[in-house]
C-alpha cells in the first residue's frame, strides 16, 4: 500500500495543548445556536421542521440545528445523488483520492475544532474527542490510499491469443445512516468510502449529533466535491430513513447502530420494490457485549486498568466498551478490588473540564442505563457506582456489578454506559465459553502471560477483533481493522484492505487477440 501512517493522538499532558483546547472549545460556543440547511445537489434547503441538537452535560444549552427532511425531500436528494452518478462514477480514482486528501488536511487544520464541537455536542471527553477526530483524518487519509491501490483492479491470468483484465465499478447510490457515539469518524469514514470509490451519498446523520456531519459536508465541499455527490438529509429514521432503504433507486446501506434498528435494516433491504433491478448491499454495524478475559496467570494490574478504562471510557458508550469481565477465580478477588480502586479515582462531569467520564448522550439512555442498574442490583452486588444525576446532563457513576452469573441479563444484554459486570469462572477454558456466551461478537481481549491459553484464546475466541493484554476498545484505521460476527454485523471490516470492495463490484473483461 502507499505509505500511510496513523494519525497521532494529542498529548494533553502539555500545557499548550491544554491551552489550544480551550480556545477551540470558547470558539466553539461562541459559535452554538446556528442553523444548517438541508443540502440536496449542492442546494441549500431550509425547512420548518428542524432538529436541535443539546449539550448532553448541559441539557438546555442548544448546540445548533438542522432542517429535517421529509420524504418529498428524500425523493429530491435520491434523484440528485442518482443524476450525480452519471458523472461522478467516470471521474478519476485519482482525482476522487485528492478531494479525501484535501478534505483530511482541512480537518488536520482545524483539529481541536472539530474535537470540541465533539465534547460539546456528543458530550465526549477531550482525550475520546480527539480520538474520534484523528480517527476520521485517518479513515480519509487510509481510503484515498487504498483506492489508489484498487484504481486498476487486480490481476488475473490471460492464456495465448487473449487478454483478460479484472477491474471495480462503483454500486450506484448508497445510503449512509451514522451513529451518535462517533459522529465524526464513522460518519465520515462510511461516506468517504462510498465516495472514493465512485457512489454518491445521501447522509443521514443521527438525530442527536448532526452538527458535526452538517460542518463535515462543508469540508468536503470546499475540498472540491462537486454537488449531489453527497446529500445531507437528516431526519426520522421511521419516515426518511425507511423510505430511503426501501427506494427501488438505493443500491447500498452502510449502517452503524443498534443490533434492533441493523436486522430491521436487513429485513426491509432483502425485499425488492418496484423498479428495482439488484439485491441491495448492506454493510452494517450493530454493536457487542464485549468481554475482557482474565487469566490466572496475568499481569493484574493491566487486567484491572484495561477492564477500567474500555468500560468507562466515553461513559460505555461504545460498542466495543468491555460490558463483562469474565476472572479465573484464583486471582477474582485481587483483580475485582484493583478495578473497585481504578474506578473510584475517575472523575465524573461535564466534558469541557476534561473529566474522564462525561455524560450519557440523552434522556433515553440515562433511564435505560439505570435501568440496568437496577437489574444488577437483582442480578448480582454492586460495588461501586449505581448511582446517576440528570438534573443538568446524564450522569451515570462509572458502575461494578460483581457475581453475576453467565446468564443474567447483565451479561447478555447491550447496556451501552458505564456498567461492567464481574463474573467468576473456575478456569481458563470456562472464562473462554462464557465469553463466548452471547448473540454478538465484535471485540474481546485476554489478559495472560500464558502463550498455550493465548493461541487457545486465538482460536477458540469467537470476535472480530480480539486483543491480548491491552483493553479491548481503541482499534486504529490500517492497524486494527474493526468489525464483528454474529449478531454484532457483516464484519465489514472498517480502516481493512478489503473495505473499499463492498463499495464496489467487479467486473472481467476479456478480449481475443
Amino acid at each position: 500500500m502507499i505509505p500511510y501512517k496513523h494519525e497521532p493522538f494529542t498529548d494533553f499532558s502539555k500545557e499548550e495543548n491544554q491551552t489550544a483546547y480551550k480556545k477551540a472549545i470558547n470558539k466553539v460556543e461562541k459559535g452554538l445556536g446556528g442553523h444548517y440547511p438541508l443540502v440536496i445537489g449542492g442546494e441549500r434547503i431550509s425547512t420548518e421542521e428542524k432538529i436541535v441538537s443539546f449539550n448532553p452535560a448541559d441539557k438546555q444549552e442548544v448546540i445548533g440545528s438542522v432542517s429535517k427532511a421529509d420524504q418529498r425531500l428524500a425523493e429530491k436528494a435520491m434523484q440528485a445523488a442518482s443524476d450525480a452518478f452519471g458523472t461522478w462514477k467516470k471521474v478519476s480514482p485519482d482525482i476522487r483520492a485528492d478531494v479525501l486528501f484535501k478534505a483530511a488536511a482541512i480537518v488536520r487544520r482545524r483539529r481541536h475544532e472539530f474535537s470540541a464541537l465533539l465534547t460539546k455536542e456528543a458530550g465526549k471527553p477531550w482525550r475520546e474527542a480527539d480520538i474520534d477526530t484523528a480517527e476520521a483524518i485517518d479513515f480519509m487519509e487510509y481510503y484515498a490510499r487504498q483506492m489508489l491501490e484498487l484504481k486498476n483492479g487486480a490481476p488475473v491470468l490471460s492464456r495465448p491469443g487473449e487478454f483478460n483484465r479484472y477491474s471495480y465499478i462503483p454500486l450506484g447510490v448508497g445510503i449512509v445512516i451514522s451513529p451518535w457515539n462517533f459522529p465524526f469518524a464513522i460518519m465520515a469514514g462510511t461516506t468517504v468510502a462510498s465516495i472514493v470509490t465512485g457512489n454518491t451519498v445521501l447522509l443521514k446523520p443521527a438525530s442527536t449529533t448532526p452538527i458535526v456531519a452538517a460542518r463535515f459536508v462543508e469540508v468536503l465541499e470546499e475540498a472540491g466535491l462537486p454537488p449531489g455527490v453527497v446529500n445531507f438529509v437528516p431526519g426520522s429514521g421511521a419516515e426518511v430513513g425507511d423510505y430511503l432503504v426501501d427506494h427501488p433507486k438505493t443500491r447500498f446501506i452502510t449502517f452503524t447502530g443498534s443490533r434492533d434498528v441493523g436486522l430491521r435494516i436487513f429485513e426491509r433491504s432483502s425485499k425488492i420494490s418496484e423498479g428495482q433491478i439488484w439485491m441491495k448491499r448492506l454493510i452494517a454495524e450493530m454493536g457487542g457485549k464485549d468481554t475482557i478475559v482474565v487469566d490466572k496467570e496475568a499481569d493484574l494490574d493491566l487486567a484491572a486498568e484495561s477492564i477500567v478504562q474500555s468500560a468507562f471510557g466515553f461513559a460505555g458508550q461504545k460498542c466495543s466498551a468491555c460490558s463483562r469481565a469474565v476472572i479465573v477465580e484464583d486471582v477474582y478477588d485481587e483483580v475485582l478490588e484493583k478495578a473497585i480502586a481504578l474506578t473510584k479515582e475517575l472523575t465524573v462531569g461535564n466534558p469541557v473540564d476534561n473529566h474522564f467520564v462525561g455524560p450519557v448522550i440523552d434522556q433515553a439512555a440515562y433511564d435505560k442505563v439505570m435501568s440496568y442498574v437496577k437489574i444488577g442490583e437483582e442480578e448480582g452486588r454492586i460495588v461501586t457506582g449505581g448511582t446517576g444525576d440528570d438534573t443538568a446532563g446524564y450522569f451515570i457513576q462509572p458502575t461494578i456489578v460483581e457475581g453475576v452469573a453467565p446468564d443474567a441479563r447483565l451479561m447478555q444484554e447491550e447496556i451501552f454506559g458505564p456498567v461492567v459486570a464481574f463474573s467468576k469462572a473456575t478456569d481458563f477454558d470456562e472464562a473462554i465459553n462464557i465469553a463466548n456466551n452471547t448473540d454478538y461478537g465484535l471485540t474481546g481481549a485476554v489478559i495472560t502471560t500464558n502463550r498455550f491459553n493465548m493461541e487457545k484464546a486465538r482460536e477458540e475466541f469467537h470476535v472480530g477483533n480480539l486483543y491480548f493484554n491491552r483493553g479491548c476498545t481503541g482499534a486504529i484505521v490500517g492497524y486494527q481493522p474493526f468489525g464483528g460476527f454474529n449478531m454484532s454485523g457483516t464484519d465489514s471490516k472498517a480502516g481493512g484492505p478489503d473495505y473499499l470492495q463492498l463499495h464496489m463490484q467487479a467486473k472481467t473483461t476479456s478480449e481475443m487477440l
